[in-house]
Order: structure tokens, then sequence, then C-alpha cells
């Protein structure tokens, strides 16, 4: 007897923007959430003095869904509660490790939704180095968890294409909206027996080369000039909104300012300038030389000013061909 959706007892666990589209689905859908999982409220501000929920608790709430917020998941008090609820089955976007004794409670087991094609790709950050790779493809995944992370069974894909145009930002919202639709027809693969996972050894051949991808820090995003115009422009547009590519803009008198960069152009040409020479118009022009070419900047932001255009960057600040970046 195949159970219906509204009898299956979901336990969901989740924390950023990211994840609030499939939990907004699944409860939309009608299925039956019976609580959600996300991280201890943040604190923020200048004294750190105000609390702030994470996107995934602010949804649950407005729904009137049970929310738990551990500080450890080993914790025996939460692991207590979390076997309280009864779950059939677990689904995770977007979270934390998780230990044994909670993804191998629920007798439907625990699956996740990884913004990657798996086995590519598998860490904290798959969106970003997809983009900063130069890829013209990436996907989502679901796949059973087990021991080792991002390593379990997959139960679904779907493949999705990167314009050489698009930023972080687009790709994401492209994965967040399918990843939604995934993770129902996942719930609902599972309620009707239908899932045959497939080991992810079995996507592997002999020569693909697996690529990782850690977690971000701020100097992951510093600009290395050196490469030519291609990695310089997709490492911007990886990072794009956020958390920003940045260089910094030095002076002639020496006076070094951080400067963030969100969108550029790809110039291919051939010159005599060094790496990181700029040059300029004075008014809508900054472009920085690199080996094969110049990346042109079009919107920047200045440490201490708001984000902008070239044009007012540029009004606002004389720039001259004798500044250089590093």
């Amino acid at each position: 007897m195949i159970m219906e959706k509204k009898d299956l007892r979901i336990v969901y666990m989740g924390t950023p923007d990211f994840a609030v589209e499939s939990l907004r689905r699944l409860v939309e859908g009608g299925y039956n959430v019976v609580g959600v999982i996300t991280m201890p409220d943040k604190p923020v501000g200048r004294h750190a003095s105000v609390l702030q929920p994470s996107p995934v608790k602010e949804y649950a709430v407005s729904q009137g869904l049970r929310v738990l917020q551990p500080e450890k998941l080993k914790a025996e008090a939460f692991v207590e509660e979390l076997r309280a609820l009864e779950a059939d089955l677990q689904i995770v976007v977007a979270f934390r490790m998780l230990p044994e004794v909670v993804w191998s409670m629920p007798r439907l087991g625990t699956f996740n939704l990884h913004a990657s094609l798996l086995p590519q790709y598998r860490g904290a950050a798959p969106i970003n180095w997809a983009v900063i790779n130069g890829d013209t493809e990436t996907g989502i995944t679901t796949f059973f968890l087990k021991h080792e992370i991002d390593t379990g069974e997959i139960i679904q894909q779907v493949r999705v294409p990167i314009a050489d145009t698009d930023n972080v930002e687009i790709v994401h919202d492209k994965l967040m909206r399918l990843g939604g639709d995934l993770v129902l027809e996942t719930v609902d693969a599972i309620l009707d027996g239908s899932v045959k996972p497939i080991p992810q050894e079995e996507l592997v051949c002999g020569e693909d080369v697996l690529r990782p991808a850690p977690k971000i820090f701020k100097d992951t995003c510093r600009i290395d000039w050196s490469k030519g115009v291609k990695p310089v422009y997709d490492f911007v547009r990886g990072l794009s909104p956020y958390p920003a590519a940045w260089t910094e803009l030095c002076a002639p008198d020496g006076v070094r300012q951080t400067l963030k960069i969100y969108e550029t152009e790809k110039v291919f040409a051939s010159h005599a300038m060094k790496t990181g020479e700029i040059r300029t118009d004075g008014k809508t022009c900054f472009q920085v030389a690199v080996e094969d070419g110049f990346i042109n900047v079009l919107t920047l932001q200045l440490a201490g000013k708001k984000r902008m255009g070239v044009a007012d960057f540029l009004r606002g600040y004389r720039l001259w061909e004798h500044h250089r970046v590093e």
C-alpha cells in the first residue's frame, strides 16, 4: 500500500534563502512537515545585541511549523526531541553535516539536495566554484546521506546550463527554483517506491577529475591578475554579488584601498602594458591589463562607499593611468 503524502511525516533541515524554496513547496504542496531544524539565531548589530533568525526559521514560524535550533546535533536532548517527532523521512537543504545518529533515524532515510551534479563539486560552495571555473553546465542532485559528506547514493539529478553572462546569483536562483521541483519529485518517488539509487562511483569515468567546492573565505576572493581575461572574468562573476571579488587599488602616492568588483567585460587584445596596470579615460573607461587583454570594469565598490557603476565611480574618484591594482 502506497502511503499518502499527508501521512508521511517529514522533518526538514536548512538555513539560508536557498533552503526556503523547497520548504515552501512542501508546505504549499500539502506535505506533512512535522518539524523544521535550522541554525540558532545569529547575533547581529554593533554590539551583537540583536538576534537574527535564519530565513528558514522566519518562513517556518510564519507557517506555524515547529522549529528546533540545536547548538550541537549530537546533544542528547536534541536527539530525543528529534526522535519524538517520529519522522518517516528527513530532507536536508543547505544545512550542516549531520551525525549518523541523526541521518539514520527515519525509516525511509535522509536525503540531501545539493547544488551541483555530484560527484562534482562536493563541498560548501558548489555554485560559486562552478562559475569560477568557467563551467557551461551545472545542476542539482538529491542523494541519500551516508558517513562521508556529499558521497551518498544519487536519487535524481537535473542539469542546468550556465550562460557566459550568468553570475553566481543568477545560477543560485535557477537552482533554487528547480531544487523545489526536485525535492517534491524525490519525495514522491520515495513514496511510490520507484527510487533506484545510483552509487556515485558509477558516474565517474576513469579520466574524470573531481573538482571540489571548499568553503570560500575573504582571501579566496582576492583577484589574481596574473591570470588571463577569461579566468579573471569568470572569477568575478563567480563571486558576484556575494561575497564579491576584491583587489587593492594602489595610488601613485602609495595609498592602498580595497576595491570590490562585481561586473566586468572581457576585452581580448595584444598590448605592452604590465599586469595590473590601468587604462582609463577618467570618465567611463576603467580597464585592467592582464596577459591576453583587458578586464573592463563595469560595477564596483570602493571601501566605505556604496556599490556603483564605473561612470559614477570615475566622477567621484580621480583615477589615473599610473594607478594600478594588485
